[in-house]
């Protein structure tokens, strides 16, 4: 009985050992010089880190033998201080924090994923004449779109680039928060919706690499990956050029099909593509009759458009949930929007079983605050010009 609890118990970690022997360490073994570049700073801040984890876990060790019960140990229960020991301690860790601060503030400019690349790798600089593959990325659920606009074409979950060339990537979401990473070329980075985002990188390797969403983002979060093909530039052109034989139009209305929530979807590939179509996603206004939001802080920028525009909501909301079907009521009452710009007696009109009486902004300037205390520094002054400017008590607060 013995004998095989003893077997058995070594024979646990040997499934572990074998699933772990199919998995691959590919940010230790990158395909592009920005992951090389990473690798280089990960091991970098691992090495100086383990000059003191390997001493303290050494020195556990020698205190747990040197002072085990069956041996005699030195006795000093006056001792209380050593100025050695302390600078030793607080030295090492010390220095150790200097050159880690100083290592990632150098990695932390160097490997910013908007700032463009300063060379192709280790031994290729950046030809005077090169100009980096743009890819428009929008993270949907559950599923990942590029789209090449230099070359017109789109596709579903599979990225195709051609190796030893700058890739820009402009990134953007259009629901929820996604992850974008490749490991083998570079770090990852958010996609969020309502912005956009930049990441660089270049593939030196020609080859299949792994392409995944790194943080949980709803149900279909599992599938959310993709494979990005490194090919040489003459394969790169025989892909594109597939992609347009094999037709397909990614028009807007095509888009907000797609942005309806679906899992492990198949790659497929578009010919052609509406040329607003990611600055429309970028903006939240791919729906037809949509105000864009670059529009609305334009608008907003030069005042607003006053009471009219508070209840003219249809063209400002982002209602993807209701156009989806799935919208529910507010406080118990069905959601309404006004479709179209009303004028000053549609309004009036509208409220008329009400006691508002609607009035008309009388001073076109911006509104200022007046409600919180005006901040002040330590002799009592105000502590910013801005919100000196701001809090100017004898500019009369504008009147709806």
């Amino acid at each position: 009985m013995t004998i095989s609890m003893k077997v058995f118990r070594y024979a646990i970690p040997v499934p572990v050992i074998a699933a772990l022997s199919g998995c691959e360490a590919v940010v230790l073994s990158p395909a592009g010089d920005i992951a090389e570049r990473q690798k280089d700073l990960l091991l970098a801040a691992t090495g100086l880190m383990l000059i003191i984890i390997i001493p303290v876990m050494a020195l556990v060790v020698f205190f747990a033998w040197k002072y085990r019960a069956d041996r005699k140990a030195t006795y000093q229960p006056e001792w209380a201080h050593s100025t050695k020991i302390e600078l030793v301690i607080w030295a090492a860790p010390l220095m150790i924090i200097i050159c880690l601060g100083a290592l990632t503030w150098v990695g932390t400019h160097l490997l910013d994923p908007y700032r463009p690349l300063d060379r192709i790798s280790k031994t290729a600089e950046i030809p005077p004449d090169h100009q980096p593959l743009e890819v428009q990325v929008v993270a949907l659920d559950w599923k990942w779109l590029f789209i090449y606009p230099e070359q017109g074409v789109a596709a579903i979950n599979e990225l195709a680039i051609p190796a030893n060339r700058e890739v820009e990537f402009r990134l953007t979401s259009s629901s929820v928060m996604n992850a974008f990473y490749i490991p083998a070329m570079a770090g990852m980075i958010y996609a969020m919706p309502g912005m956009e985002t930049k990441l660089h990188g270049v593939f030196n390797n020609p080859g299949s690499y792994q392409g995944l969403a790194s943080h949980y983002s709803g149900w279909g979060f599992s599938g959310m990956r993709f494979k990005a093909h490194a090919v040489v530039e003459a394969g790169f052109q025989d892909w594109v050029a597939e992609v347009r034989a094999k037709g397909g139009d990614l028009t807007r209305e095509e888009y907000l099909k797609l942005e309806v929530p679906s899992q492990n979807e198949s790659p497929r590939t578009y010919a052609s593509v509406d040329p607003e179509l990611f600055n429309r996603a970028v903006n939240l206004c791919v729906e037809p009759g949509k105000m864009c939001m670059a529009e609305m802080m334009a608008i907003d920028d030069k005042g607003g458009l006053g009471l009219e525009g508070s209840i003219n909501i249809q063209s400002l909301t982002h209602d993807k949930h209701a156009r989806r079907g799935n919208a529910e009521p507010v406080l118990g009452v069905t959601p309404f929007a006004v479709s179209s710009i009303c004028t000053p007696g549609d309004i009036a009109l509208m409220l008329t079983d009400t006691d508002e009486k609607p009035e008309r902004r009388s001073n076109p300037e911006r509104m200022h605050g007046h409600a919180l205390p005006v901040p002040t520094g330590v002799f009592g002054r105000m502590s910013s010009p801005a919100i000196r400017d701001a809090s100017r008590s004898a500019l009369p607060e504008p009147k709806l």
